[in-house]
């Protein structure tokens, strides 16, 4: 099996990546994800710029991205990733709190993958990540050359 590839979750919220990585603690896939906290920080990661200058040249399987953001806001890094050859196939999943019509259709406008409002209970978080890994790990055929989430492999 291809080699495991990280989650990059971009968000700005402490009390949400503490419950996103204790939902994917679950899941057994917590030492995968890479947390940006901002935008600019995504970007850094995803271009190897800053402190990531030396991290592998591979990309995530899926980017979990917040639509509010400091710096750079969520439809900038998607509109940057869907807009580069080398990140456009690289699935971003809007995980964000907004209900808002016009962020739903920017989103996808701009190449989204899906778009996943945040569940306010944990077990509802829970839940909904784990439908989230269950589609991108059984499921959803990446294109050929990426490698999945794999289940077991964390």
């Amino acid at each position: 099996m291809p080699s495991l590839k990280r989650i990059l979750l971009v968000e700005d919220s402490e009390n949400d990546v503490t419950l996103i990585l204790a939902a994917f603690a679950e899941a057994h896939l917590a030492d995968k994800v890479v947390v940006a906290s901002d935008g600019q920080e995504a970007l850094d990661y995803l271009y190897r710029n800053g402190p990531h200058a030396g991290r592998p040249a591979d990309n995530p399987s899926v980017v979990l991205l917040d639509l509010k953001l400091p710096r750079v806001d969520g439809l900038q890094v998607l509109s940057r990733m869907k807009s580069d050859p080398d990140l456009r196939l690289v699935p971003v999943v809007m995980f964000t709190s907004s209900r808002e019509e016009v962020d739903l259709v920017r989103s996808y406008g701009l190449g989204a993958n899906a778009y996943v409002i945040k569940p306010v209970s944990f077990q509802e978080l829970e839940s909904a990540l784990e439908g989230l890994r269950v589609f991108w790990t059984e499921v959803n055929e990446p294109p050929p050359g990426r490698a999945p989430i794999a289940e077991g492999e964390a």
